[in-house]
């Protein structure tokens, strides 16, 4: 059996050492493409019209999301712990720490914060909830937190004991249009626990903000979907269906359409296969080749995808069935570096994004206007 991703975590860190290209001009793209619709006909991609530069000094932010309203988002960076309420209008502040949250380290692996979802209703007065996904010592954990709009306070775990190995957190975290809280996770580096029900890794769970399973979960218990390895990105699009990104181990990265007790075959499968009862992608990408996705946003049913490895933005039109999407597109190859943070801005033609790895206070969120 192979062993787990030694090639993957090579790349990975010689993207990183590879990464001298500097944030001067904006990289306007091309004014518009089209795409071929699988069911029949065309229909235009999302393309990206615009960057300016929102913010600067950021050291790996991980995860950024919007608080209610659109004007401000919390941002999470992974190394430092710390999250950062970031305005429209560029200003940004530290806001806190997330307690007990251990960083990666040459023995440690990866991990530190990830994650952040507030409450959908959080208002600052009656509802402070946000939520997190971090390492801890020796698991990944779901924590919540509250903020009153100016700081963060009041810490506890909602749902501790996920296995964390060197690699292979997951780590994403949002809420669904049914109120209830979808967690990203990696399979620890321990490939069977994706195909075990009873095990929180290599899975989609969904729970309750309590931590509790959610009513109505396949299995009884926590668990979503199964058979991940390393599941990332989280969105839904206009009809309520819940795409996902996944990094695969070495030959493909995944584009998936989650449904609920669909098993997404890791690790009999890596892209896909045609083994009974197995999932398959409806996208997948070679690492070399423009891959190892990380966040994913769904603006008017395109589906945006940042890389690590791949250095650049794809679009996917989500097609006419809604189950399948047409031909992507990729933009700022190799101009920013690594790309990971991204996040819809919510009643605009807008996305923010994160670069990643460039060195401390070296990274930049951007704002890319689309079409």
């Amino acid at each position: 059996m192979a062993q787990p991703a030694p090639h993957r975590l090579r790349l990975g860190r010689a993207a990183i050492a590879a990464v001298t290209v500097s944030l001067g001009a904006c990289l306007l793209p091309p004014a518009s493409a089209a795409a071929a619709d699988p069911a029949g006909g065309t229909r235009a991609v999302g393309a990206p019209s615009g960057v300016t530069v929102l913010s600067g000094k950021w050291t790996r932010p991980w995860a950024i999301t919007f608080l209610p309203g659109g004007k401000r988002a919390l941002v999470t960076e992974r190394f430092t712990a710390a999250v950062w309420l970031q305005a429209s209008d560029g200003s940004k502040k530290m806001v806190g720490t997330v307690p007990h949250t251990v960083p990666p380290s040459p023995s440690g692996g990866k991990g530190g914060l990830l994650g952040i979802a507030p409450s959908p209703t959080w208002n600052g007065t009656t509802d402070q909830d946000v939520f997190f996904v971090h390492t801890a010592a020796s698991a990944i954990r779901v924590a919540r937190m509250h903020f009153n709009g100016s700081s963060l306070s009041d810490y506890k775990v909602v749902l501790g004991g996920i296995t964390r190995g060197g690699d292979h957190n997951g780590g994403n975290i949002a809420f669904g249009p049914d109120g209830y809280l979808y967690v990203s996770v990696g399979d620890a580096l321990k490939r069977n626990l994706a195909q075990d029900k009873n095990s929180l890794n290599g899975k989609i769970l969904r729970i309750t903000k309590s931590g509790a399973a959610a009513p109505g979960n396949p299995f009884g218990n926590r668990v979503y979907s199964l058979g991940h390895r390393n599941a990332q990105g989280l969105a839904w699009d206009t009809r309520g269906r819940l795409w996902e990104t996944e990094i695969g181990e070495n030959t493909w990265d995944e584009l998936n359409l989650v449904e609920p007790g669909r098993n997404y075959g890791w690790p009999t499968c890596e892209g896909s296969c045609s083994k009974a009862g197995m999932t398959n992608p409806k996208k997948v990408w070679n690492p070399d080749q423009g891959g190892v996705p990380a966040q994913i946003a769904i603006k008017h049913d395109v589906i945006y995808v940042t890389t690590l490895l791949g250095q650049r933005l794809w679009a996917l039109p989500i097609n006419s069935t809604g189950k399948a999407v047409g031909t992507a597109k990729s933009y700022y190859s190799g101009a920013y570096g690594r790309l990971r943070a991204l996040a819809k801005v919510p009643g605009a033609d807008e996305l923010w994004l994160g670069t990643t790895d460039r060195g401390d206070n070296k990274d930049r969120i951007l704002r890319i206007a689309v079409k």
